[in-house]
């Protein structure tokens, strides 16, 4: 069974590892990958990052400096989700961490944004949340379908999103100049509005991962290997449409 997805985290390797495993030493049904386990874990993930996400909001709005959190919260939880992807063994422990430490990232950003724009918060919010349920619902119903050629398109539009980004973050160490994706310009909006839409995409190659997860009968642990995969997506989403939001804003 092949798997391929276009988030890094949910890659191939480490499912076929578990998978074959999984063929070795599991037999119990118990013991193995289920939708419903990965779907609580999720929900669980969530509310973590949700709560911290408060706690570094209230701790902004008294005063402390939102970078702190931002930065330090983001770094670490990219450091977390490198050891869980290169041993997903580790992921009943990292992606909690992921969620608490994310969340401080959130917090953080999300109360810079907030006080540049007052109610971005709440939209952004609003609209991760229903274009999660829209891509949910399309997977569900089988309205859209996860094809190789899918997966392709997919995986080259994210990855050259991820090496635009990184190019154009190493050249602002060097050359004094704004990226195209930055300001309000019209490109810059298009260029928002068109990662967005790969985020997006992204989510139903994460539904497929998860579901060919359990037909393999992947480890428990695989739930909250998932579910990690998942929130990253659900992450990235977000702060895309703050992004996109705050250009719009400061052209009104």
């Amino acid at each position: 069974m092949e798997f391929k997805s276009s988030n890094p985290f949910l890659k191939e390797k480490s499912f076929e590892n578990t998978s074959r495993a999984n063929d070795e030493v599991i037999t119990v049904h118990q013991e193995t990958m289920t939708v419903s386990g990965t779907i609580n874990k999720s929900f669980t993930m969530l509310f973590m990052l949700l709560s911290t996400a408060l706690v570094s909001w209230w701790l902004v709005g008294n005063g402390y400096n939102p970078i702190i959190f931002a930065i330090g919260g983001g770094v670490i939880g990219f450091i977390l989700v490198l050891v869980a992807s290169f041993k997903p063994t580790t992921s009943p422990y990292t992606a909690p961490a992921y969620a608490l430490f994310e969340g401080l990232f959130i917090g953080g950003i999300s109360a810079v944004f907030e006080a540049m724009y007052p109610g971005l918060v709440i939209q952004a919010v609003s609209a991760t949340f229903i274009t999660f349920i829209v891509c949910f619902g399309l997977y569900k119903y089988n309205i859209v379908k996860v094809t190789e050629t899918f997966k392709s398109v997919v995986i080259g539009a994210t990855m050259a999103i991820f090496a635009f980004y990184l190019i154009s973050w190493i050249a602002g160490f060097f050359i004094d100049f704004q990226p195209i994706h930055q300001g309000n310009s019209l490109m810059s909006i298009g260029i928002s509005v068109f990662v967005i839409i790969i985020a997006a995409l992204n989510l139903f190659l994460d539904f497929d991962m998860i579901e060919k997860g359990t037909q393999a009968r992947a480890p428990k642990y695989m739930e909250w290997f998932s579910a990690m995969g998942l929130m990253i997506t659900l992450v990235w989403l977000y702060v895309e449409f703050l992004r996109l939001l705050a250009k719009l804003s400061s052209r009104d």
